[in-house]
Order: C-alpha cells, then structure tokens, then sequence
C-alpha cells in the first residue's frame, strides 16, 4: 500500500514502528510535521489488535491573535510546543488505562495526533500576528500524516474509533469521513468528548477558514465542492462528513454547563450563559440535515473526561457512560442521554 497524503498535500515516506505490542512508542512524522513554534511534533503509537485501531486527536485550546497566540503570557490560549513521550501516557487514566477490564478500546491499537498547531487540527497556513509572532498553524498537515501512518501500518482495520478531546474532539467527524474513503468496508465510530456547543457562526467560521488555512486543507469531495470559507463550521464537520459517508457512527459526550467552551465561546462572541441549550439547539440543527448524532450530556461544568477515570464512574438517568461508549464501540447505536437536571 502506497502512504499517500490524505488531506493536506504532504510528501512523506512511512516511518518505520519499533516493535513492542502493547506499549506506547514514538513515531517520526517527517519534515513536514511542525507546531506553532516550529519545533517538532510527538507521534505516538500503542501497537495491539491490528484489525481494531483508535486514531485521538489531542485537545489543548486554540488561538487566533497575537495575545492569544503568545508562545508566553498571560492570554495564550493554546499548547504551541509538543514534549509527549511513551513514559507520560501511563500516568493517564480513563480510557488509557488498558488495565481496566471495562475499557472497551484496551485491546485496540492506537494512534495518537499530539496538538501543537492552535487551530483545531485543522489549519494549514502560516499566519503571522501583530508585527513578528509567526505561527505554524499545520494541524492538517499533522493530522494527515497521522491518518497516512495508519493507513500504512493497519491496512486490514476493520473496526476504527475516531475520538479526542476538546480541540481535539472537533475535527472527528471530517477524519473518520476520511478514513471511511481508505477503509470502506471497515465500521467506524467517531466520539468527541467536550465541542458540542461551538454554532455555525461567522466569526468562528471566520477564523477556521482564513486565520487557519482551513480551506487549503479540507477535502474535495462532491458534497463540498461549492462551500465557502463562510459555510465550513465546528457542526459543518458532522453535517458534511456524514453526508459523505452516511454508514459512520457520529457521536458525541459534553457537561451542560462545561466553563472551557463557554470561554471560547465568548472570545468569539458566542452567548454561551445557557450552554445546554445551545448544544441541544446544535445537535437538532445537524440531525435536520439527515445526520444522526448520538449524544450524552451530563450535568456539571467540568471539561473533557475521556482521560480521566471519571469516564467509568460517570452516570446520567440510569445510564452509565462508559457502558454507553462501549455499545458505540460495539456497533450499537445507544439512545442519548441528557440530564433532566443540568446545574
């Protein structure tokens, strides 16, 4: 199988995997591979079932000025450098804790995006702010070497799980639409955990599509070919990605009252004082266009979980989460959940 670039136009030969089933490890990602800074992204892999792979996009905020783009200062908004390493995943829990007999992805291979780029795993432009501050915003450049590498090394998956959290969450759909075109006959599911209250605004849209690159990096596909930088949005993502590939599962976890997106949400003018109500009002928007989006939202103001052990401790209306995302993983598509009492 050819390692060809599937989003960005990006050149690369396939690193090579250190053998070592079912440890965490690093790959190189190539010349092309760079964060916000300049410096080189960590690539990592956990190497385990190779017909059953989960591809995670890391989470780590976004920027889109000078003062949020400051590689220091009180206003950045964004992780510019990546230092992972195989010694740092093992102290994480949730659903990298492959000890846990509940976890439903332990015996899953794993590929995981580090973020470095501020632009939601998305961008591919650099972009210079105020006088100097230049910025690597190559998030797709990252995220299509990721999704080359396991294309490569797995070319007979027939289960794959796109997720991540926060930042990361956002781009799930678009990569699992993708890695529907590489794998047609495999059942994909795509889980983001923490962007369910990001609307199609013109702001947000704004700074996706221009102060990013976005449009330099998004797929041409037939159901995309006439959007304009205006019409690509955080919920255009499940809109077009499903549209494109109807047999994805597209799925998604948020608390109802989550402090980080409202946060966001502000900085680009988004009125986020009712935050459960914008993400009920954006999901129906998505299912309107004939793209099901199961869903499970809890009460609470906490950010992201997948990471945590919260994930298996976790139950709304009688219905616990990590149950929930193993029916996901499992094939099922579980009915939603979402808290009759939000606070």
């Amino acid at each position: 199988m050819v390692c060809a670039a599937t989003i960005a136009a990006v050149s690369l030969s396939c690193p090579a995997i250190v053998a070592g089933a079912g440890e965490w490890q690093t790959f190189d990602g190539g010349p092309d591979a760079v964060c916000a800074d300049g410096s080189s992204p960590s690539f990592l892999e956990r190497v385990a079932d190779p017909t059953r792979v989960v591809l995670y996009f890391e989470g780590g905020g976004a920027c889109f000025s000078e003062a949020t783009c400051a590689f220091d200062g009180p206003d950045k908004a964004y992780v510019s450098a990546s230092d992972l390493s195989p010694e740092s995943m093992s102290l994480r829990g949730g659903l990298f804790d492959f000890e846990n007999v509940e976890n439903p992805l332990a015996d899953h291979s794993w590929v995981y995006v580090p973020y470095c780029t501020g632009d939601l795993h998305l961008g591919d432009q650099t972009r210079t702010y105020g006088d100097d501050l230049e910025i690597e915003h190559r998030g797709a450049v990252n995220a299509a070497i990721a999704l080359d590498h396991l294309v490569e090394r797995y070319p007979d998956a027939a289960e794959l799980v796109v997720t991540g959290v926060s930042a990361g969450s956002v781009p799930t759909p678009l990569y699992a639409a993708l890695l529907a075109d590489a794998f047609p006959e495999a059942r994909i599911v795509t889980f983001g955990d923490g962007s369910g209250s990001y609307p199609d605004q013109p702001v947000l849209n704004g700074f996706m599509g221009t102060l990013w690159g976005t449009m330099n990096a998004l797929p041409d596909w037939p159901e995309t070919a006439e959007l304009t930088v205006r019409d690509w949005s955080v919920p255009g993502l499940y809109v077009y990605g499903g549209q494109h590939a109807p047999d994805v599962t597209f799925a998604r976890f948020d608390f109802a009252s989550d402090e980080a997106q409202a946060f966001y949400g502000a900085l680009v003018g988004v009125d986020a004082d009712d935050l459960v109500t914008l993400i009920d009002e954006i999901e129906a928007e998505i299912e309107a266009t004939g793209v099901p989006l199961a869903s499970y939202t809890a009460p609470g103001s906490e950010h992201t979980l997948l990471w945590r052990d919260l994930v298996y401790e976790l139950e709304v209306e009688g219905v616990r989460l990590i149950d929930w995302i193993s029916e996901l993983v499992e094939g099922e598509t579980p009915p939603d959940v979402r808290c009759t009492d939000c606070r």
